[in-house]
C-alpha cells in the first residue's frame, strides 16, 4: 500500500514556556532541558479534536490524484476525543460528504496512528477497501491541567492526515513496506504509567521515569525488529521519525541506533507532545525532503503501554 500525500493542522494560538513560568514557576531552561519543548500550539475556543481533523485534511485535497469522494475507508486515531459517539472519523465523512466509506476510530495512546494504518492494511488485504484516510488528532489541552508540574507543560494540540491507496497511483507515492504494533500492558507500570480517567484530574503521568525507560527500549526494539524482518540494517535508514514525546527519549533512541547525524526528524521544540498525530505531522512537514528510494522509519511508544513501527520507502 502507498501513502499518496500527508497534511496537518496546527492551531494559531502558541503558548511559550514563559506561560508556565508565570503560572507555576517552571522556567524556560527547566522545561527545555527536560523535554526539549519551547512552544506548543493550543486549540482555540471554537476548535476541538473533530474540527482539527477536518482542517488537517483540507490542504491535502488538491494534491490527491483522485477525488476525496472515492475514499472508501476512514480511520480516526486519538486518545482525546471530542465526542465518543460522533468520532473524528465520522466528522470527516460528514464534512467532506464521502458517501461510501467505512468509518472506524481507534485508540492506543500515542501509538494510535500506526494501529490505524494497520487497520487499513487489513481492509486492503481483504479487498474491502482501495483508498483510505487515516487522520490523527489530539486536543491534549482540553484534558490536561496546566498547573500539573509533572506533565501539564508537555502537551500540544494538532492533527495530521495521510491518504493511503492499495496500489501506487503516482510516482511521488511513499510505499508502506511493512508495519508492526505491539501491546505492552504487561510490562513496567503499564496502564498506570500515564492515564486519562473521568473525575481524576485529566491527563496524568505519575511514572515518567518508567515511561522513559520503556519508551527508549521498545522504540529501539521496533526499529531493529522491522529492519531485521526486511533484511535491512541500521545503515540503510535515511530518516528516522520517532514519536515526539520528549527530546531526551528521542535522542537516546537515535544515539542507540547511531542515527544522530541529521537522520532524526523532530518538531517537539515548536509543537510539544502532540500525541499520536506527532509522527504524521513530522512526515508531512518533510514530505518534499524525502528522495527517491530513501528509507524512512517511524517508531512510536504509547501509554498503556504499546509500541509500533512503520518502514516506508519513496
Amino acid at each position: 500500500m502507498y501513502i499518496n500525500t500527508a497534511s496537518y493542522y496546527l492551531p494559531e494560538l502558541i503558548v511559550s514556556n514563559e506561560y508556565y513560568t508565570n503560572l507555576i514557576g517552571l522556567t524556560d531552561e527547566w522545561i527545555y532541558k527536560r523535554s526539549g519543548i519551547k512552544r506548543r500550539a493550543k486549540a482555540g475556543t471554537n476548535e476541538n479534536t473533530n474540527t482539527m481533523s477536518i482542517d488537517a485534511i483540507k490542504p491535502a485535497i488538491d494534491k490527491l490524484p483522485y477525488s476525496i469522494k472515492e475514499v472508501d475507508l476512514i480511520v480516526g486515531a486519538t486518545y482525546t476525543p471530542y465526542d465518543t459517539i460522533g468520532t473524528l472519523a465520522h466528522a470527516v465523512q460528514s464534512y467532506f460528504d464521502i458517501p461510501n466509506a467505512r468509518v472506524i476510530s481507534v485508540s492506543s495512546a500515542c501509538s494510535s496512528f500506526v494501529n490505524a494504518v494497520e487497520i487499513v492494511e487489513g481492509y486492503f488485504a481483504t479487498n474491502k477497501s482501495q483508498k483510505a484516510i487515516v487522520v490523527a488528532s489530539e486536543h491534549n489541552t482540553a484534558y490536561s491541567d496546566d498547573s500539573d508540574g509533572q506533565s501539564g507543560h508537555l502537551w500540544g494540540d494538532a492533527a495530521g492526515a495521510v491518504f493511503i491507496s492499495k496500489e501506487r497511483l503516482s510516482p511521488s507515492d511513499i510505499r508502506v513496506v511493512d508495519l508492526n504494533t505491539t501491546g505492552l500492558a504487561h510490562i513496567g507500570k503499564g496502564i498506570e504509567g500515564v492515564y486519562l480517567r473521568p473525575n481524576e484530574g485529566g491527563l496524568k503521568m505519575p511514572y515518567g521515569k518508567d515511561i522513559f525507560v520503556n519508551a527508549c527500549k521498545y522504540m529501539i526494539f521496533e526499529v531493529e525488529d522491522i529492519l531485521r524482518k526486511n533484511h535491512l540494517t541500521l545503515k540503510d535508514i535515511d530518516h528516522l521519525i520517532p514519536h515526539q514525546a520528549n527530546s531526551r527519549i528521542m535522542s537516546s533512541v537515535a544515539a542507540s541506533l547511531d542515527l544522530l547525524n541529521g537522520k532524526m526528524i523532530t518538531n517537539i521544540e515548536e509543537l510539544g507532545n502532540t500525541g499520536c498525530a506527532s509522527t504524521i505531522i513530522a512526515l508531512s512537514q518533510n514530505w518534499e525532503k524525502f528522495q527517491s528510494d530513501e528509507l524512512i522509519v517511524i517508531t512510536v511508544f504509547g501509554g498503556g503501554y504499546s509500541s509500533g513501527a512503520m518502514l516506508l520507502k519513496r
